[in-house]
């Protein structure tokens, strides 16, 4: 049993197929083989996972009339004929695209060539690649019952939810804290803005830390993004803030897990993984979310979340230090508040969405070969 999975340009779309991947493998013991861009980020991300790459040459169309637009339509033919040549030398049991330019050739070849497809999308706002593929996929895998209305009509949907570890479902409060060296009882708050870090963000905390620096019954867990730890010690040295125990400051948390397992609040932009993680935990958060996403589809993901009451919502150019701080003296000043947030985040979360792709991905195989 042969699987084919696409996507990227982004890890939005690659860690969702990569997920998908490994369930497939699980499932089934089947073979799986990524079809990525020759220059994309997951043809450096799919090779260590342990997965046979095939590349397509091709590249995204810019969002402005370019030339180079003339020569991203030709790369796309040629993609297109490239896909094909792989999947019929494959001839997968069906194909599984989660977004990204590379997706369109890949799933546009399989339909061709008549193999079941599905899409996954992982937004509130789903992506124009997947809004087009839609037409021609078997299922379109949703992460939000939001995005449901933005597919054409008589498009065949499944709200599964978004794959995300499974070491993240485990929450070990007090165990994660002894690990991290955070007192037991703290009202713990963890801030960060992605792995490559968001300024406004770490512009708008440094405001939190100079009012909490020292003060006793709350922590602080902060990522700066590795480009900009060392721009940002430096503003938190001008601000004269003090050096504090209860103020851990690092350029990225390499154990995610074990640093939501600790929290209780979250402070962050509005990526689909993001948010599938901070709701694995049951946690409330302050969103933030990134206003040059795509289609501003960080935006619609949080209001997802804050429409439901799991969350807040904070528009990147309504962003000052001022209003984190409110935001955050409001959120820590009302414990049960917090913990009904919680509790509705963590109703949002869908633990079983791997088991609900893999379930469809069964189906539709069930009935082309039936």
């Amino acid at each position: 049993m042969k699987y084919i999975v696409t996507g990227g340009g982004t890890g939005g779309h690659i860690y969702p197929a990569l997920a998908i991947a490994q369930g497939l493998r699980e499932r089934f013991g089947a073979e799986v083989i990524y079809i990525g861009s020759k220059k994309g980020l997951e043809s450096e991300i799919v090779p260590g996972e342990g997965l046979s790459f095939r590349s397509i040459d091709l590249t995204g169309f810019k969002r402005r009339i370019t030339v180079d637009n003339i020569i991203t339509l030709w790369k796309a033919v040629k993609g297109y004929k490239e896909a094909k040549k792989i999947i019929s030398e494959i001839s997968p049991s069906a194909v599984i695209g989660t977004g990204g330019y590379v997706s369109g050739p890949v799933i546009l070849a399989a339909y061709r060539l008549g193999i079941p497809t599905v899409i996954h999308e992982q937004n509130a706002f789903p992506g124009i690649t997947n809004r087009i593929l839609a037409r021609f996929a078997d299922f379109a895998a949703l992460t939000f019952e939001d995005a449901k209305r933005f597919f054409p009509a008589g498009t065949r949907l499944r709200i599964t939810g978004l794959p995300v570890r499974k070491e993240i479902f485990i929450r070990d409060r007090q165990g994660s804290r002894e690990v991290l060296g955070l007192p037991g009882q703290d009202m713990v708050v963890l801030s960060f803005g992605g792995s490559q870090g968001a300024k406004t963000i770490n512009t708008a905390m440094l405001w939190v830390f100079k009012k909490y620096a020292g003060k006793e019954g709350i922590s602080f867990l902060h990522a700066t993004g590795s480009d900009n730890y060392k721009s940002f010690m430096e503003e938190y040295k001008a601000m004269d803030i003090p050096p504090a125990k209860n103020i851990v400051i690092s350029d990225y948390f390499r154990d995610m897990p074990k640093v939501y397992s600790a929290a209780d609040l979250v402070v962050s932009r509005a990526g689909a993984g993001t948010i599938a993680e901070i709701t694995a935990q049951g946690l409330p958060a302050i969103f933030i979310p990134y206003p040059f996403a795509s289609e501003n589809h960080q935006e619609h993901n949080a209001m997802a979340i804050s429409g439901a009451g799991g969350g807040c919502l904070i528009k990147n150019n309504n962003l000052t230090g001022e209003v984190l701080l409110s935001e955050i003296e409001r959120l820590v000043s009302s414990p049960g508040l917090l913990k009904e947030m919680g509790r509705i985040s963590g109703s949002l979360s869908k633990p079983a969405a791997l088991d609900n792709i893999i379930d469809g991905i069964s189906d539709i195989s069930k009935e082309f070969f039936r």
